[in-house]
């Protein structure tokens, strides 16, 4: 099924501080500006799963309006006016109502798909299949679609979706009514969801008609819509970025799971069966880096001694680091500045990066 048949519109949400990626990612250049993994930054890398069923002119990405520069440099083929700058940070409800205000008013009513900017996902094709069948769906049901990813280990780092009863199989793409969301459980709760064999991971990528979810804003956080459908009216005009900070500073921040998808009438998943990274911080890059036989991962030039299950990144790779004595610590090189932390406190690297004021 192609793009034109679903009427298909998609919105990157590229609007991420990206703190947990610290010094590497700065508040000038976050992490879905920077090319961590190969020559295509994650912001690229989240284009290029849909540039081969969403035409360019119906690409959307919502981010900053601080990073509208970087996005229009790293994504010259989209027109300017679908890269939109939010004047301040408001959680994803307002990302997302601005992007269904937006859509509303150049496209009418389209099928929707919500992505992120801090993603890695592959194969593309089977991605691809799995959101042209949540579209079809969503097209058909008018239920909001969220994408679930099948667990491959008991993870407390990622929220989980519990299935209700199946709804279709789609050559193989499984949908479900979606039972309820859980938040980031602890270890022994992951094994529970685990062995049930109910339990996906939330991606945070959604897939909707337009008017289905503008119809379920309206009902939950009114105001997001009121107050983004006012200042849409200017988009394209003189008045647009004064209209849109004027309209953001009135909305409640809340995120679109606590908005919307924890209350709405009809809620539906799909079970993704693509390898799927959400890369929150620097213990998603173990998988990418060296490992000798210590459990060390490397980027640089790394003299260790009596020290396992480290992670070391320079972003000079011919730089020179030394352990002596130290186990499962973190040590990041980049930008003139240096991050020593304990892995198991690498969740709090956010609280010292926003003490810095950098």
């Amino acid at each position: 099924m192609g793009a034109t048949e679903n009427n298909l519109v998609a919105a990157i949400m590229a609007g991420g501080a990206g703190t947990r990626f610290w010094p590497l990612s700065t508040e000038e250049k976050p992490k879905q500006f920077i090319k961590i993994f190969d020559d295509r930054s994650l912001l690229q890398k989240s284009y290029d799963r849909i540039s081969g069923i969403v035409p360019n002119d119906r690409i959307l990405v919502l981010t900053s309006n601080r990073f509208v520069h970087l996005v229009r440099e790293q994504l010259p083929m989209l027109p300017a006016q679908n890269v939109i700058g939010e004047p301040e940070r408001k959680d994803t409800a307002a990302a997302v109502a601005l992007g269904a205000v937006v859509a509303k008013k150049l496209f009418g009513n389209p099928v929707m798909s919500i992505l992120t900017a801090d993603h890695l996902i592959e194969p593309i094709e089977v991605f691809q299949k799995t959101l042209l069948s949540a579209a079809a769906a969503a097209r058909e049901s008018g239920a909001l679609y969220t994408f679930g990813i099948k667990p491959t280990y008991p993870a407390s780092a990622y929220g989980y979706l519990e299935t209700g009863e199946p709804t279709l199989n789609d050559d193989g793409i499984e949908h479900f009514r979606l039972g309820s969301f859980k938040e980031k459980p602890d270890a022994k709760t992951a094994e529970h969801y685990l062995g049930t064999g109910r339990y996906l991971w939330n991606s945070g990528m959604f897939v909707w008609t337009v008017d289905s979810i503008l119809g379920e804003l309206e009902r939950n956080v009114p105001n997001h819509v009121q107050q983004l459908s006012s200042a849409v009216e200017s988009l394209g005009g003189a008045a647009w970025e004064e209209a849109l900070a004027k309209s953001f500073s009135a909305l409640q921040k809340i995120s679109i799971d606590f908005a919307v998808m924890e209350h709405a009438q009809d809620i539906r998943c799909v079970a993704g069966e693509f390898s799927w990274r959400d890369v929150g911080g620097w213990l998603a890059m173990t998988d990418f880096l060296s490992e000798d036989s210590s459990g060390n991962h490397t980027q640089g030039d790394l003299h260790a001694l009596d020290s396992s299950g480290n992670l070391i990144y320079c972003e000079d790779p011919t730089e020179t680091i030394a352990l002596l004595g130290l186990s499962d610590i973190v040590v990041v090189r980049a930008g003139g500045k240096t991050l020593v932390a304990r892995k198991d406190r690498l969740e709090e690297v956010k609280k010292i990066v926003e003490g810095m004021g950098s």
